[in-house]
C-alpha cells in the first residue's frame, strides 16, 4: 500500500480474500489453532421436512475436488476434517485482514477511512446433510457484514436490523458525502451507525435457480425478522408457482420444518405472499 496524505488525498481500495473458499489449504499454524476432537458436527444432518426435494442440491462444488468420498452423506470423521479446514481458512483470512488494518494504522489513515467487510454468501457445513452453498436456506443466504466509519457512535456493537448487500453502495456514498442516484434498490445504513436498534427494512431478499426435469425454476426468498418465505416459480412465467417454503425462526432457527402447507399457517402464508409480491420497494422503512 503506497502512502497517502489523509488530509489531501482520497482513495478507494478493494481487497478480496479468497479464503475461506475451497480448497481449504491454509498454513499449518492455522490448523493448529483447533483441536479436531472438539469440532462439533451439524446437529441437523437431514433435509427439511416437507420441503421440495430440489431446495438443496445433493452434491455441490466440494465434490469437484479429489479425495472427497463419493457419497451424499459423508462420514463423520471426514466431515470433521472439512470443518477443521474451514475454521483454519477463516482464521488465515482473518490474519490477512489484520495485516491490512495494521497498515492503515501505520500510515495514520485509520481515523479517516471507511472500512466495510463482507462475505459474498454463507456456507453449509453439514447442515441438512449438505455442504457449500447453492440454496436459499439461512445457512447460505446469511453472510458477514461489518461497517466501520470515522466518528461512529457505537463501534463494536451488533444490530438486528435486516440489511442486504445492495445497501453497501448507498452506505459508502452517503458516508463519503456523495449524492445517491434515485434508481438504487439499496438503502444507506449510515443511520444504523448512530442507532443500531432502528429498522432499515421489513424484509431482505435473495434468489437461487434450479433446473428440475427440464423446467427452469427460480427460488425467490424473503427473510423477515421472524420468517424465511420462499416461492419457487417458473422463470418464464412467475405466476406459475411450483413450491413454497416457510420457516419460523422463532421456533425453528435451523429451518428443519417447512410450514407452508400446514392448515394452521394458511393465513400467514397469504400475508407473506402479499408481502413477497410487494418486493423490495414495499420493504423499505417508511
Amino acid at each position: 500500500m503506497r502512502k497517502f496524505k489523509a488530509d489531501s488525498q482520497s482513495f478507494f481500495l478493494a481487497v478480496g480474500f479468497h479464503k475461506p473458499h475451497l480448497p481449504f489449504n491454509s498454513p499449518k499454524a492455522y490448523w493448529d489453532l483447533y483441536d479436531p476432537e472438539k469440532i462439533p458436527l451439524a446437529t441437523n444432518p437431514f433435509l427439511p421436512q416437507d420441503a421440495p426435494a430440489y431446495a438443496l442440491v445433493e452434491k455441490a462444488e466440494m465434490w469437484s475436488y479429489s479425495g472427497v468420498p463419493d457419497v451424499s452423506q459423508i462420514p463423520d470423521d471426514y466431515a470433521r476434517q472439512v470443518k477443521h479446514g474451514y475454521y483454519a481458512a477463516v482464521s488465515y483470512m482473518d490474519a490477512q485482514l489484520g495485516r491490512v488494518l495494521d497498515e492503515l494504522d501505520r500510515l495514520g489513515l485509520r481515523d479517516n477511512t471507511i472500512v466495510v467487510l463482507w462475505g459474498d454468501h454463507g456456507w453449509k457445513l453439514g447442515e441438512h446433510g449438505r455442504w457449500a452453498k447453492h440454496s436459499n436456506m439461512e445457512n447460505d443466504a446469511r453472510a458477514p457484514l461489518i461497517l466501520s466509519a470515522p466518528g461512529m457512535k457505537h463501534a463494536g456493537q451488533h444490530t438486528g436490523a435486516l440489511v442486504e448487500f445492495v445497501d453497501i453502495y448507498p452506505t459508502l456514498a452517503d458516508l463519503a458525502g456523495l449524492p445517491l442516484p434515485a434508481h438504487l434498490e439499496g438503502t444507506s445504513l449510515k443511520p444504523l451507525l448512530d442507532d443500531p436498534q432502528r429498522p432499515v427494512k421489513s424484509a431482505a431478499f435473495s434468489q437461487y435457480p434450479r433446473s428440475v426435469a427440464g423446467r427452469q425454476l427460480m427460488g425467490y426468498s424473503m427473510r423477515t425478522d421472524r420468517y424465511r418465505f420462499t416461492r419457487w416459480v417458473d422463470r418464464s412465467d412467475h405466476t406459475k408457482v411450483d413450491a413454497v417454503e416457510l420457516y419460523d425462526h422463532a421456533t425453528d432457527p435451523q429451518e428443519n420444518v417447512n410450514l407452508a402447507h400446514a392448515p394452521s399457517h394458511r393465513e400467514l402464508v397469504e400475508r407473506l405472499t402479499a408481502q413477497w409480491l410487494g418486493g423490495w420497494q414495499a420493504a423499505r422503512a417508511k
